[in-house]
């Protein structure tokens, strides 16, 4: 029987997501399945042996305590989506599943883990880290000895980007810690989280930016070894 990659619904460029993992990615023993509140398969939860949490929409501020009413908000929310993605996350934290999260997928972890984001990072971020027409390019530094800088190889790197939000540094979660920052003269960005203390977790790599649909991503760590190594631990997982 092949091993599940549950990917969580979202509602834009879901197919870039579906396309990153590759046919010689997956090989003959992993296979890709949604997990979508459309669908309301909670069954297949259950089922995987890890998931990718997907950018998109901004998670409703009544989860978060955040403002109703901010720049950028979106015209609704969808809070069916963030019910079943807690689902999600809370499942696999418990059964200690891989998890991956992406943009939105990293902001909800650290919310879902009691932190804040920020409502919208402002004009001059946004410049710099909201999507235009394409993804916009920025440089990102990690941390040293972190996952992220053992995963990928890299103390620094270009990546992309496409938010108006961010993980707020003053209010990260429950044994989170930032891996990866962008810096300039306006201040920080938190560009990547994984648990502080991994001794008794899950594999957990979030990031900000966009993997699965980055130029140039197949030679670009910040991609290419993210997902390699994601695809690891999904087939190290075994189901307790």
């Amino acid at each position: 029987m092949k091993k599940k990659i549950g990917v969580s619904y979202t509602e834009v460029n879901s197919l870039s997501y579906w396309n990153w993992f590759t046919s010689a990615d997956l090989g003959s023993d992993l296979e890709l399945i949604e997990l979508s509140f459309q669908k309301n398969n909670t069954e297949d939860i259950a089922i995987c042996d890890g998931f990718v949490l997907t950018g998109g929409i901004d998670v409703a501020p009544s989860i978060s305590g955040g403002a109703e009413e901010y720049p950028h908000r979106p015209e609704s929310f969808l809070p069916e989506r963030d019910a079943f993605e807690k689902l999600i996350y809370t499942y696999a934290k418990k059964e200690k599943i891989p998890v991956l999260g992406i943009c939105r997928g990293m902001q909800y972890i650290n919310i879902l883990e009691g932190g804040k984001v920020f409502d919208d990072i402002g004009e001059s971020a946004n410049a710099l880290h909201k999507k235009a027409a394409e993804d916009k390019v920025h440089a990102v530094i990690l941390e040293e000895h972190s996952l992220l800088h053992d995963i990928t190889g890299q103390l620094e790197g270009l990546v992309n980007s496409a938010h108006h939000q961010a993980v707020h540094p003053d209010h990260l979660g429950e044994n989170l810690m930032a891996n990866a920052y962008f810096s300039d003269d306006e201040g920080v960005i938190i560009e990547g989280l994984e648990y502080k203390d991994k001794s008794n977790t899950g594999f957990m790599i979030a990031v900000q930016w966009h993997p699965e649909r980055m130029k140039e991503k197949e030679n670009n760590p910040f991609s290419q070894k993210i997902k390699e190594q994601f695809i690891i631990e999904v087939r190290k997982y075994e189901h307790h």
